[in-house]
């Protein structure tokens, strides 16, 4: 019977109760004004039954308290940010009254005890209370203000009402509450880490990184130099003046850093995310300065790495201090998370400038080998103190071989270009890598690109034997002959490699090199032959090229021969004996020479002639040379007497040998008299002087120029039509004949012609030039190219191709191969290949046809 008395008192009271009413709203149904008044106080007041009255009493207070410290439902703006005393403002505060320390008192003591059992807390009440109000109220509101077009202090403004907002939150807090607390600081932390925990995970948006990034970057350069003004480049500028300048901006930019990072510690946003943003923008800021700073620096001995390591020293590693400290540093409400020591390490902020350097070098690594000379080695020296680890050392090869590939190794680029810049490469990356890891490693796709063009070999050769004079496209090459002496002379002391214990210059091989790695000669001429895979391939064109020069210069061979000397050395003097037995007839020839002249009387002219041509010869040793030009046509009857009368005295002088003439290989210098002027021309092809001889005016009543068409002239001289065709052009480009008509050609006798005629002529010779230049590199050579040789022996089985097509029909080209092969006495000893290349000219001059891959008699054949 009293149990059920004590529930019906606590759901309807008795008069003792009466004298504290319930207030008309509770928190419950969403009131938060106070209500009335009691009449007596419901925390004074005595109950009968003390479990009842304790619980009315909490509820009562409960409402009362929550009801002062609940938030309006409205944002803070930026209006309200930029109000003095936020705390006088009624719109955010409520009325303070004596009930409300008493309440608080209440709740937060009895919390503990037996009144507050099973009741709610009033901190974590709250901080739910500030959690809604942030998440739905405030927050859409900052969004909104950070999607808005950046006008330069929108970071600032969401900052200002960030922090208004925490003050608000924090006041009622921090005043009425915790001061009851035994540990209100320890209270005031917990809750202080909880709220900055939201802030934070609420607004870890890509929008506040960006403006938060573009703020630091700007103030961060202006602080550092980075970035300069148009007026750093007028030398008439006042230095002094701009120099204060700077630094008036750049104290002003330390300030508004400082200031903005405190405010952004201090609303919690201040944590790992920020801190690893401006390691970033930090990192960033130092290589931008080290790109507009070193730039195109390249010159030796490179200071750069002193002066980069006393900028990080003195500049850069305090002003990150000093930056990240703005973070740290503690306030009286919670202690801000310290960054990581390694943003402090004054020695990795260096080691990253000096990866910074190398990655610069490395972008510019392909100029400043394309620019090579001795002013350029510094970049090299910035480029070697990078690439300390075998990490670093491959990923830098790596790129460099893609950037080679890209920009050297192309179609357009021609061999000379390519040649030029390796062995560039090559001088490079003896200074940067002694041993050679490096450049074997970059090394493999040109040589490969290279050993795919034909004319390599060639221009290695003539890189060899040539000078400035000769050919300017090869200026990269003309020293390879002085290195290769260099290192010839170095090379006379016996090197005995790993086994030479005297050597006290000795260094072990990186620990990237391969197992099987050779420290490579930096011997620029052995590194370039070594392109060649047999060496047979280097020596055979070696030989050609050789021969070649030894027929059209006139002048002394001493560059030919010291090479030749240097090459003996290397491959030994059998490899070169035909090159030597050359040399030999060229200079056996000009006694020979001088002897025949004077016995025979060559230089006196005969009777009926006022004066007679100057010729001189060359005796070679047949077996000992290589193929040469079997070309043979008419010549001068002048020229022909003086031949047969050197050859009656090469007889008598040597009795046991003939003379085999080869005028396609001789060289003239010819003077032509035109009525208006006189055209000299030197070191002519025979060829070409014997097409000019043609339009002699043999008769001298013949008033009109003498006209020759094509037809005549192959006829007359019995001449290839490519070998007339091609001297026509150059005579016409030289403004002695014109082309009258298709095929036929006249003596240019005048010059003096005006209006159209005149521009005709120009043209005319304009297009006959570039058609000589043309044709000029394939009819200037004395020494006939291997493919030549190649077909003039398939011609051989030419009768055998044609009677199987004929007999058998249309065949393809195995079968055509396989029945050679059976054919043919003592086998077919052509690939597969080189009947193809011989049958597509045959294809090409009409004799042969090729359709569905099988080939048939032509139309001319």
């Amino acid at each position: 019977m009293a149990a059920r008395k004590r529930i019906f008192n606590a759901v309807f009271p008795s008069s003792v109760y009466v004298t504290a009413p319930t207030p008309t709203a509770t928190p419950l149904l969403g009131s938060s004004a106070l209500e009335g008044s009691f009449h007596v106080s419901p925390w004074n007041s005595q109950y009968d039954d003390s479990s009842a009255g304790d619980t009315i009493r909490w509820e009562r207070t409960w409402h009362n308290v929550t009801a002062f410290l609940a938030l309006p439902k409205q944002p803070v703006t930026l209006l309200d940010a930029g109000n003095a005393d936020i705390t006088t403002n009624s719109k955010w505060f409520k009325k303070y009254t004596s009930q409300i320390p008493d309440g608080v008192s209440f709740l937060v003591t009895n919390k503990q005890s037996k009144v507050g059992e099973g009741q709610d807390d009033l901190i974590q009440w709250y901080f739910h209370e500030v959690a809604g109000h942030f998440i739905d109220i405030q927050l859409p509101l900052i969004l909104q203000m950070l999607n808005l077009r950046d006008n330069g202090d929108l970071l600032t403004k969401v900052l200002k009402v960030l922090r208004t907002s925490q003050m608000i939150y924090f006041y009622p807090l921090d005043n009425f509450v915790l001061p009851i607390l035994s540990q209100d600081q320890i209270e005031l932390t917990i809750w202080m880490e909880r709220y900055h925990a939201l802030v934070a995970r609420s607004l870890s948006t890509s929008t506040l990184t960006r403006h938060l990034r573009d703020f630091l970057l700007h103030e961060c350069s202006t602080v550092l130099g980075v970035v300069k003004s148009d007026n750093d480049e007028d030398e008439d500028e006042d230095t002094t003046m701009e120099d204060a300048k700077d630094m008036i901006e750049a104290s002003a930019a330390r300030g508004r850093i400082e200031q903005t990072l405190l405010i952004i510690a201090d609303v919690g946003l201040g944590g790992a995310k920020t801190q690893q943003l401006i390691a970033e923008v930090m990192s960033e800021l130092q290589t931008m300065a080290i790109n507009v700073s070193f730039a195109g620096s390249w010159k030796s001995p490179s200071i750069i790495p002193l002066q980069l390591e006393q900028w990080v020293e003195v500049a850069f590693t305090p002003f990150v201090v000093e930056v990240l400290a703005a973070l740290s540093a503690a306030d009286r409400f919670s202690v801000r998370p310290t960054p990581p020591q390694m943003l402090f390490n004054q020695t990795a902020w260096q080691d990253r400038a000096l990866h910074d350097l190398g990655a610069l070098r490395t972008r510019e690594l392909f100029e400043i080998i394309v620019d090579w000379d001795n002013n350029t080695k510094g970049a090299i020296e910035d480029l070697k103190l990078s690439l300390k680890t075998p990490r670093k050392r491959m990923d830098f090869t790596k790129t460099f071989s893609k950037v080679v590939s890209k920009r050297l190794l192309q179609p357009g680029a021609s061999t000379a270009e390519i040649l030029q810049v390796y062995t560039r490469v090559i001088r490079a990356f003896a200074v940067l890598d002694p041993k050679g890891v490096l450049l074997d490693r970059i090394s493999s796709p040109i040589v490969n690109y290279l050993r795919e063009r034909d004319d390599t070999v060639k221009i290695v050769i003539a890189g060899l034997l040539g000078d400035d004079k000769e050919d300017s496209g090869l200026s990269g090459l003309v020293d390879l002959v002085a290195e290769a002496q260099e290192a010839s002379s170095m090379s006379n002391t016996e090197d005995q490699g790993e086994l030479d214990y005297d050597n006290m210059s000795w260094v072990p091989d990186p620990v990237d090199a391969g197992p099987n790695f050779k420290s490579k000669n930096s011997d620029m001429m052995g590194i370039l032959i070594a392109l060649f895979d047999p060496i047979d391939i280097f020596l055979k064109e070696f030989q050609n090229v050789m021969g070649d020069r030894l027929l059209r210069k006139e002048s002394e061979f001493d560059n030919e021969i010291r090479v030749l000397e240097i090459l003996k050395k290397r491959f030994g003097d059998v490899s070169f004996q035909a090159c030597e037995v050359m040399l030999k007839d060229i200079f056996d020839s000009r006694g020979i020479d001088s002897t025949i002249r004077k016995e025979q009387q060559l230089h006196q002219a005969p009777s009926h002639l006022h004066s007679v041509p100057k010729i001189h010869t060359k005796i070679l040793s047949r077996f000992f040379w290589p193929a040469l030009l079997p070309d043979a046509f008419a010549i001068p009857q002048e020229i022909h007497s003086l031949q047969a009368r050197y050859e009656q005295g090469f007889e008598r002088l040597k009795t046991d040998r003939k003379l085999t003439w080869l005028p396609a290989l001789g060289q003239v210098t010819i003077e032509l008299q035109l009525e208006d002027r006189e055209v000299v021309v030197e070191e002519l092809q025979t060829w070409q002087a014997s097409v000019i001889y043609a339009f002699q005016d043999a008769e001298s009543n013949n008033s009109g120029p003498v006209v020759r068409t094509v037809e005549q002239l192959v006829d007359d001289l019995d001449m290839d039509e490519a070998l007339v065709s091609s001297a026509l052009n150059f005579w016409v480009s030289k403004f002695v004949l014109q082309e009258t008509s298709h095929h036929t050609y006249t003596v240019l006798e005048t010059l003096n012609r005006t209006g159209q005629g005149a521009e005709d002529i120009k043209q005319a010779a304009a297009v006959a030039a570039a058609t000589d230049a043309a044709t000029a590199e394939g009819t200037n050579s004395a020494i006939r190219s291997d493919e030549d040789v190649a077909m003039e022996k398939m011609n051989v089985f030419w009768q055998f191709i044609v009677g199987m097509l004929t007999n058998q029909g249309a065949m393809p080209l195995p079968r055509i191969v396989m029945m050679l092969k059976f054919a043919v006495p003592g086998g077919f000893p052509f690939s597969n290949e080189e009947l193809k290349e011989y049958l597509g000219r045959k294809v090409q001059e009409g004799e042969v046809e090729l359709a569905g891959g099988v080939y048939k008699r032509g139309k001319r054949g």
